[in-house]
């Protein structure tokens, strides 16, 4: 407390204090004492003034071409986000005519086997018996420091689901009999891709959002059955022991999978009628 009581009361550095009455008893400190030395301040004081002045009039003589400038740069942006826009609407509904017409090229040249090509391809949408498979993450799950618990790093003690474990559950329906199966609605073929990016799972390069519902096409009673007693089943339900992820499947009368975004044609060949060549 004395510390602190001496630097209140002596603030200013005793040696300070020294060397301005030492100035004072020179006659070199205080105001100018000659006439020169006093016009000289004066000017001084006028010049920066002057120069004060003269920078504030220009800023307000720019203020409203700085102002101007601006909304011109704003309005640019605008209309260049709203051309980007129409440019990327644009490019979806010529990826969707592209689609359509390879699902009409399909169909019309692929004989009494377009029907399957269509569905094993992902090209045309189905519906028909099947589960629901909804897995979602632990509760309170590994929270961040800002109670989001997908902001944290690190999945393998955090309840949350991982890219490998959708991938795992995607193969087992497969393996179960599934005959058609998406995720949060996008379409899975047999070039679709699980993967993680940071944080997020991926689906063809498409971020999902948890929960995760899985729809899978097939005999839904004997397609759950299978699933549960496979290796898969298994592995989801250790998760679900020993992580507290969270699962429920279902059987369902009707489930309908959209179409895949884009089916991409790898190799093709001309069917021949029996008897030519």
């Amino acid at each position: 407390m004395s510390l602190i009581t001496n630097v209140m009361d002596h603030s200013l550095d005793d040696g300070y204090a020294e060397a301005a009455a030492r100035k004072r008893r020179q006659g070199t400190g205080g105001l100018p004492r000659t006439l020169r030395a006093k016009l000289g301040l004066a000017a001084g004081l006028v010049l920066a003034a002057c120069i004060v002045t003269l920078g504030a009039a220009q800023a307000q003589v720019a203020a409203p071409v700085v102002a101007k400038e601006r909304e011109e740069l704003i309005d640019r942006i605008d209309e260049e986000t709203a051309a980007a826009d129409r440019l990327e609407k644009s490019v979806d509904e010529l990826r969707a005519e592209v689609s359509a017409r390879q699902r009409e090229a399909l169909r019309d040249s692929g004989g009494d086997r377009s029907t399957l090509t269509g569905i094993l391809s992902g090209a045309t949408p189905v519906h028909g018996p099947g589960v629901r498979l909804v897995v979602n993450d632990a509760e309170n799950s590994g929270d961040g420091g800002d109670g989001d618990p997908r902001s944290t790093s690190g999945f393998s003690d955090t309840g949350r689901v991982r890219d490998r474990d959708l991938q795992r559950v995607v193969n087992g329906l497969w393996e179960s009999g599934a005959e058609a199966v998406s995720i949060n609605g996008r379409r899975l073929t047999a070039l679709s891709a699980i993967r993680a990016a940071g944080d997020a799972i991926l689906v063809d390069n498409k971020p999902l959002v948890p929960p995760y519902t899985v729809l899978a096409v097939g005999d839904g009673e004997e397609l759950g059955d299978r699933f549960q007693n496979s290796a898969d089943g298994v592995y989801l339900h250790v998760l679900q022991e020993s992580y507290g992820i969270r699962t429920a499947l279902s059987v369902e009368d009707d489930v309908r999978l959209p179409a895949a975004p884009s089916v991409t044609v790898r190799t093709a060949q001309p069917i021949t009628e029996k008897g030519t060549s």
